[in-house]
């Protein structure tokens, strides 16, 4: 299980994404262009002392993601998080190889991104909001990603 995040706009949420994937032992993808330095010394400061716990790996671009999947071994699926996804996430079957990408706070994903997502889902809310906090939704929809595979750390 991975996550991967998308042109990154906002710090905090990154390095609260970035704490996540160190307390759950989940790799990370961060795809550029960011909204912000992602120096290790910026990094550091947005995940706090969580950083060297963390499996990432950066990307200058969509497409040198796209290119590092292609070259994997086995990939798994990407599975897009979206206010306009296609499955609730609690009814979605993950896998243990999947890919959680997470778009840009300001601005989701464009389409031609989300045409190479291999399925796509969304948090059921109350209706006339528009979306949770991205690394909120990352929480929620890891949390049942890990408790549907027992990929849980002991």
């Amino acid at each position: 299980m991975r996550l991967a995040l998308y042109q990154p706009d906002i710090p905090q949420n990154t390095g609260t994404i970035l704490r996540l994937s160190a307390c759950m032992n989940v790799a990370v993808d961060v795809i550029g262009p960011a909204g912000f330095d992602l120096s290790d010394r910026m990094l550091r400061r947005a995940a706090l002392d969580y950083l060297h716990y963390v499996d990432l790996t950066r990307h200058v671009s969509w497409e040198e993601y796209v290119a590092s999947r292609r070259k994997a071994t086995s990939p798994g699926r990407l599975i897009l998080l979206s206010a306009r996804g296609e499955h609730p996430y609690t009814k979605f079957r993950f896998a243990s190889d999947d890919t959680l990408l997470l778009g840009r706070e300001s601005a989701g994903v464009p389409e031609s991104v989300r045409a190479l997502a291999d399925a796509s889902v969304r948090i059921p809310m109350r209706t006339g909001l528009r979306s949770l906090n991205v690394a909120v939704s990352a929480a929620m929809v890891l949390g049942e990603a890990l408790r549907q595979t027992q990929l849980f750390p002991e």
